[in-house]
């Protein structure tokens, strides 16, 4: 079910510049509001929602309003100087009660659905990102444009490894893929691999460090999810 309000934090600085003394407020947005592109043009709720979605565009106060007075917004498309500006401003993802930072991760051995293998137990100075999700998820759905922007970031890097854990079978998963493309190695079936993590809410992603700790984890989508776990994964690969 499409969520009738969206939650969104402002950043009230110039897109161009960083993130050095930058006054914040929270504003409610809902499909009510007056969201413009930067040509003047007025965007449907549907469509600034899913631009929003990806993680590649911010919102500001434009300072303009409507005949009757409500106030207009601008999306605008972040570079990645100007991600830092608007996502070190907002909230981190909502931390996971199945993976708490620091912890130790306990590995498994899994294998995806062409069949390679993995085996979490030893990551031998690796970097692992899991997804957990299932097909019928909308917030599932909504996060896997940024994921798939992560595997293009990382997918030659041997050094990280991307797996999503998904409780449907591999036949409802392909007919999925059919619709929405979703580039990380899948691992399909994994209901028991949910409940050994103790996995309650979906989607719920964790990036476990080269040291075998958990170093963020997060549960639900919001536009800045991607930024911080690609964030997580350069500290890891840093230290």
């Amino acid at each position: 079910m499409i969520k009738k309000v969206l939650s969104i934090l402002f950043i009230s600085i110039s897109l161009s510049a960083t993130a050095q003394e930058t006054p914040q407020k929270r504003n409610v947005l809902n499909e009510q509001s007056v969201v413009r592109g930067e040509d003047g043009m007025v965007y449907p709720y549907s469509v600034w929602k899913k631009m929003m979605a990806t993680g590649k565009y911010g919102l500001k106060d434009r300072k303009t309003k409507t005949e009757s007075g409500k106030p207009e917004y601008v999306i605008t498309k972040l570079d990645e100087k100007q991600k830092v500006a608007y996502f070190e401003g907002a909230q981190k993802p909502k931390p996971s009660e199945a993976f708490v930072i620091y912890q130790v991760f306990t590995g498994i051995k899994v294998t995806d659905m062409n069949g390679q293998k993995f085996d979490l137990r030893n990551l031998d100075g690796k970097t692992l990102v899991l997804n957990f999700w299932f097909t019928d998820g909308n917030s599932c759905k909504t996060l896997i444009p940024q994921l798939n922007d992560l595997y293009d970031d990382y997918k030659d890097n041997k050094d990280v490894i991307l797996l999503a854990v998904c409780n449907n079978d591999k036949y409802k998963i392909n007919d999925f893929l059919k619709e929405i493309p979703y580039k990380f190695n899948i691992v399909a079936d994994a209901r028991d691999v949910s409940k050994k993590y103790n996995v309650k809410s979906y989607p719920t992603t964790v990036v476990i460090d080269k040291n075998n700790q958990v170093k963020l984890s997060s549960e639900g989508t919001s536009s800045s999810t991607g930024y911080w776990i690609k964030k997580a994964i350069e500290e890891s690969l840093a230290r």
